[in-house]
């Protein structure tokens, strides 16, 4: 009993924290113009990549370095089935994804990984690279989810049942892409976004409650939806959407859905997966295969909004996306240089330079970065003034099938793992 206490404890000053760096209100209720991410109001790790969708957990207290094998495995739950998708943690229940049979399939567990329910959300993915998308998010009390044929589901978290449906698809005359569907939806306030880049909006807002349209940003010429998922920020006076379609870069009005910039992110093959990156006024994207990775600094405030080209670079993650640390981005190449850096936030100059781990997923926390790298080897990385330090490593499978692409998740001490149908949970705290 203690020990639930206590996790009650943390997990309330956790939310009074969150809140107060929501940009929400400050202290004697006057409101916050502080620029910066806006964290969502539910506890834990309620959505991508957590609270501010980028990638950094404010937990202290973890293993300063692992033992030969890595940390230790509390559990393993297999039979996801396939899948790229990563965990949600909300309270006592943990939420995951994968194609099962011939349906994408939203798994709902207790944290000591005993299963509470199981639903479906419309049809698998079956090719090319077949498995679930997209993970889902949390809002009070429900659980959003989109499949790979763009059907968002709103499910009634406690017991799985369907509140209501949408394609979007359909409703904005969009058209689905090579490889799915794969955003992780955005809940903002009564409204979850979504982006479709159809004949009929280039972002959409739908009701949480009911699924029904309540704005839509204008679709842009000569484009197509992507697989990027959005940040919410505050910047210059507007609460601001920030995405990426096949083609742009955007910003919009997170209150009305107007177009407030575009940047080109165009490459060959339409594909841009990485979140954007925010931090001190610039945004950071990165398109493989063409214009790779660039910085724009937002210029303006209320009505009119440019964002100017800073710096840019050879950087060009797909899957994997980035973590901005200390004025420093981390992140791996994809194409050519396959393997880690981190670059000058400011300028753009490489810092870092690792090639131990290949391209992956990293999440950040109490002064060390987790990396999954995409053949399965997991990696806890100190940065120092010298470099980055490889303080623990170990590999999820002995036999690599498929690429790992699942980010990490990291809740309570807990270190969360997935592999295609298996996900694990290490305790990473200390003793």
């Amino acid at each position: 009993m203690k020990r639930l206490h206590f996790l009650e404890g943390r997990r309330l000053l956790a939310s009074v924290v969150i809140l107060l760096l929501m940009g929400g209100y400050a202290f004697a209720g006057q409101p916050s113009v502080e620029d910066g991410l806006i964290a969502s109001p539910e506890p834990d790790w309620p959505q991508w990549r957590g609270p501010r969708r980028d990638g950094i957990c404010e937990e202290t207290g973890l293993l300063a370095q692992w033992p030969e094998g890595g940390p230790k495995r509390l559990w393993t739950i297999d039979g996801l089935g396939k899948g790229w998708s990563s965990p949600i943690i909300v309270r006592d229940r943990l939420y995951i994804t994968g194609d099962v049979g011939e349906d994408l399939v939203i798994f709902a567990f207790t944290l000591d990984g005993t299963s509470v329910w199981r639903t479906t959300n419309g049809a698998y993915w079956k090719n090319p690279y077949p498995g679930g998308r997209a993970c889902g998010t949390y809002s009070e009390g429900r659980l959003y989810h989109m499949n790979a044929h763009g059907r968002v589901a709103c499910l009634d978290a406690a017991s799985g049942k369907e509140l209501w449906a949408v394609n979007v698809l359909d409703r904005f005359e969009g058209k689905n892409i090579t490889w799915a569907m794969s955003e992780c939806l955005l809940v903002d306030g009564a409204n979850v976004i979504v982006t479709v880049s159809g004949k009929r909006a280039l972002m959409a807002a739908l009701d949480k409650r009911t699924g029904k349209t309540v704005w839509t940003t204008p679709p842009l010429e000569d484009d197509a939806v992507s697989h990027s998922s959005p940040i919410l920020v505050r910047h210059g006076g507007r609460r601001q959407i920030i995405n990426c379609s096949a083609a742009h870069g955007f910003g919009v009005d997170a209150d009305t859905g107007e177009l407030l910039w575009t940047v080109p992110v165009k490459n060959r093959y339409g594909t841009n997966v990485s979140t954007p990156i925010y931090g001190s006024g610039r945004v950071f994207f990165m398109t493989p295969y063409d214009s790779l990775g660039r910085q724009y600094q937002l210029v303006g405030e209320e009505t009119a909004f440019e964002a100017r080209l800073t710096w840019q670079s050879f950087i060009d993650a797909v899957t994997g996306c980035g973590v901005l640390v200390d004025g420093v981005l981390y992140a791996a190449g994809y194409t050519r240089p396959k393997w880690w850096f981190g670059f000058d936030w400011n300028t753009g100059a490489t810092r870092y330079e690792m090639e131990d781990f290949t391209t992956g997923a990293a999440i950040y926390a109490d002064g060390r970065l987790y990396i999954l790298d995409e053949q399965g080897n997991v990696g806890l990385i100190r940065p120092t003034p010298d470099g980055l330090d490889i303080v623990g490593r170990f590999s999820l499978t002995e036999k690599r099938t498929r690429d790992a692409w699942a980010h990490p998740v990291l809740l309570d001490g807990r270190l969360y793992l997935r592999y295609h149908d298996t996900l694990s949970c290490y305790d990473v705290r200390q003793p």
